[in-house]
């Protein structure tokens, strides 16, 4: 199979997606092309990927950046747009010395938070001018959706500058009366660090930081809000007292106690989704 003739062959897998009202299509070797419907995996032909074909389909939806950093680092995330069709959010990898990947729709329209069914305190919460809040849950659970509905929210309804910093963009938001400047970790910044050490420079009002992972990310999310902006994020936990000694572990124990009282001050609302 040439690059051609795969890129067509995943462009109908896609549209198939669509049309099929799936989440995800699954790219893995010794297992024809999958679908997960209704929460079941569901084959899309009978006919098995060789390591060659995962290769090749792989390879076929990467720009040169995202093929080096595949080459680079065995994974590699990022977003590809069919236009006129989806947004999707791919992750590709290597198992058993063979590529392979996932890729999951991304809603093309910024839901509303009536629609995700979420707490309408919630939008007192967009409108909040600073504070810290952070959505936790495992994967699939709706962080990121319930992220941009709050960002639409406050897009809506007030005026100002908002940033987010993600690894990929999975929700594109127009300019509507706030500016909204979207970057992404790899292909606007080199990483979480250098776009977050700036990010102050740009007169935030709101800051998006897509995924707490560490402690310097923690440090920042903190300093935002202590310095009078909010600061939207998420974390993986499977409950809000998994996510606070989350938070604590990240932090040697002779920072604890004015870790403590830094969320005090600054932790607005810990919401966990399942």
């Amino acid at each position: 199979m040439d690059r051609d003739k795969a890129i067509r062959f995943m462009h109908d897998l896609l549209r198939t997606l669509l049309s099929k009202q799936g989440s995800d299509l699954f790219i893995t070797v010794g297992a024809p092309p999958s679908m997960k419907i209704d929460g079941k995996m569901t084959p899309v032909t009978n006919q098995p990927l060789s390591p060659a074909h995962t290769q090749v389909l792989v390879r076929s939806i990467m720009n040169d950046r995202q093929s080096s950093e595949f080459e680079r680092c065995q994974e590699c995330n990022f977003a590809i747009s069919l236009p006129g069709i989806s947004r999707f959010r791919v992750n590709a990898f290597t198992q058993r010395g063979s590529a392979g990947m996932v890729l999951r729709v991304i809603t093309a329209d910024i839901p509303a938070l009536e629609d995700l069914g979420l707490p309408m305190q919630l939008k007192d919460v967009s409108m909040t001018k600073r504070g810290l809040v952070i959505f936790v849950g495992g994967t699939g659970s709706g962080k990121s959706t319930s992220l941009a509905a709050m960002v639409g929210y406050r897009n809506q309804n007030s005026y100002g500058h908002i940033v987010t910093i993600e690894d990929p963009i999975e929700f594109v938001h127009s300019h509507v009366n706030c500016l909204v400047t979207q970057r992404e970790v790899g292909v606007d910044t080199e990483n979480y660090e250098i776009a977050l050490k700036n990010t102050l420079r740009q007169a935030p009002d709101v800051i998006l930081i897509g995924e707490i992972r560490d402690r310097e990310t923690m440090d920042y999310a903190i300093a935002f809000a202590e310095t009078g902006h909010l600061c939207l994020s998420t974390l993986h936990a499977n409950s809000t007292n998994q996510a606070l000694d989350r938070i604590i572990n990240f932090f040697p124990e002779e920072r604890r106690q004015q870790l403590l009282m830094d969320l005090s001050l600054n932790l607005k609302s810990v919401i966990s989704q399942s």
